[in-house]
């Protein structure tokens, strides 16, 4: 029971400083995203929307939605239940928002074909196994309303 209880501190305070940690790179990304968007505007204007600016500043975007998701990745234990820290939904979904990154700031001029397959099979993979982890959803026939006159 002790050794239990020592055990849930310690791995309480290592999720704490990996929820801090993480929540610094997802604020630095964010100040960087916000300087580098203000720079392209600065320098070019609103005629900034090329290829390889929306590819930098999107690629960043990703960066941050990923840091996010990951810090949701981890689950606090309850008083009275026993479940692992990390859900594996999450894991996937980063998984997924890395791999569509990886598209996203792609330079097509300089992937070959097997690059180019193996991206597509790991996002397929990974997008089937979240489907197949997924609670059904089982809709309810409508509640029969009476008429009473």
């Amino acid at each position: 029971m002790f050794k239990e209880r020592i055990f849930d501190l310690f791995e309480q305070c290592v999720m704490t400083t990996l929820s801090a940690i993480i929540m610094l790179i997802a604020s630095v990304s964010l100040l960087h995203l916000t300087v580098s968007i203000v720079v392209i505007l600065a320098d070019r204007g609103i005629n900034s929307t090329t290829p390889e600016n929306l590819q930098a500043v999107f690629g960043m975007f990703f960066t941050i939605l990923i840091a996010l998701e990951f810090k949701r990745s981890f689950i606090t234990p309850s008083a009275g239940k026993q479940h692992g820290i990390i859900r594996i939904e999450p894991i996937l979904l980063i998984g997924i928002l890395a791999t569509v990154r990886k598209f996203i700031v792609l330079d097509l001029k300089e992937i070959d074909f097997n690059e180019m397959l193996g991206l597509s099979a790991a996002i397929l993979s990974l997008g089937l196994v979240y489907w197949f982890i997924q609670p059904r959803y089982q809709p309810q026939p409508p509640a029969l309303q009476s008429d009473n006159f």
